[in-house]
């Protein structure tokens, strides 16, 4: 909820001038919701005592409680990090984040439940603590938020993107510069809807790519969003004619190698604490399937 305060309530306290506007509400209720920065003055923290002048805009996060029909699951978890705000996860190739209708078990977020209870509910039932998701065959580092506030914050920082990914894959072919630039607004596909396309009316899309290392016939690479669309490095990837190894949607070409689903791993993440407000770095080290398609890669030069 945004709306801005009248000239009339100047010199009031926001706690107090809270409770006058939504009468239905307590006192002591704003004053949690402000002390978890779920509430902010033109764009900032500040406290319950924060005196008003006029003209401001109040944003008030509030997501009604609701109770997790998924039921917690005891999977093996990688955890990278973890603290009282957030979670840091190296999630294997093959697991899905959360549950959909299709798939009730087995899922990031079933095991999350499991290990830690306390997970944001911005997203409520379906997709508890998830901030950003990796597609079920993209192995890699994520983070998961452990509140409400850590949620606003992670989530804030990916929109405007002073948080980074950066990605590994194995292509298809030998890519001749050693980097570049893919632009291609990404939306769904007109003829499968289970696919992502490069369509005029589609969202802006950008992919930086570095090549690492060239073989005969493929090429490894890193790749950095600039933007987060679905599907979006696999999609612009084949969009200039080196599609992800291991990756059935988006090609018939040939794996010969042993990885079930797309050779992209979630390498780096960087952003700000949402709490301590400085910077963090994580890395999720490259899954034993691509570490040995490198290998026999680098056995036939």
């Amino acid at each position: 909820m945004i709306f801005f305060v009248e000239e009339a309530a100047a010199g009031k306290r926001l706690d107090v001038y809270l409770n006058e506007k939504f009468s239905d509400k307590s006192r002591s209720h704003f004053q949690k919701l402000i002390a978890e920065g779920l509430i902010t003055v033109d764009a900032a923290q500040v406290k319950a005592n924060f005196k008003l002048t006029g003209g401001e805009e109040i944003f008030i996060c509030e997501v009604e409680a609701v109770e997790v029909d998924y039921l917690p699951e005891n999977l093996p978890l990688d955890i990278l990090y973890e603290d009282a705000a957030l979670i840091v996860v190296n999630k294997a190739r093959g697991m899905t984040v959360h549950p959909a209708e299709t798939v009730k078990h087995g899922t990031l977020v079933n095991a999350l439940l499991y290990h830690c209870k306390d997970l944001s509910g911005i997203n409520g039932v379906k997709r508890p603590g998830i901030v950003h998701r990796l597609d079920k065959d993209t192995s890699g580092v994520m983070v998961v938020a452990k509140t409400d506030i850590a949620h606003l914050s992670l989530a804030e920082q990916i929109k405007n993107k002073t948080a980074t990914r950066t990605y590994r894959a194995i292509v298809h072919g030998v890519l001749s510069d050693n980097v570049g630039i893919i632009t291609g607004a990404i939306g769904r596909d007109k003829f499968d809807r289970k696919k992502m396309a490069i369509v005029p009316e589609g969202k802006p899309a950008v992919t930086e790519f570095k090549v690492l290392e060239r073989f005969e016939n493929f090429t490894y690479v890193e790749c950095k969003l600039q933007t987060g669309r679905t599907h979006q490095i696999r999609v612009h990837m084949a969009a200039i004619g080196h599609p992800l190894l291991g990756d059935t949607k988006y090609t018939s070409r040939k794996n010969p190698f042993d990885i079930t689903g797309q050779a992209l791993h979630s390498h780096t993440l960087n952003l700000i604490h949402p709490t301590t407000k400085e910077p963090i770095n994580f890395t999720a080290p490259l899954p034993d399937d691509m570490k040995k398609i490198l290998e026999n890669l680098k056995g036939e030069i």
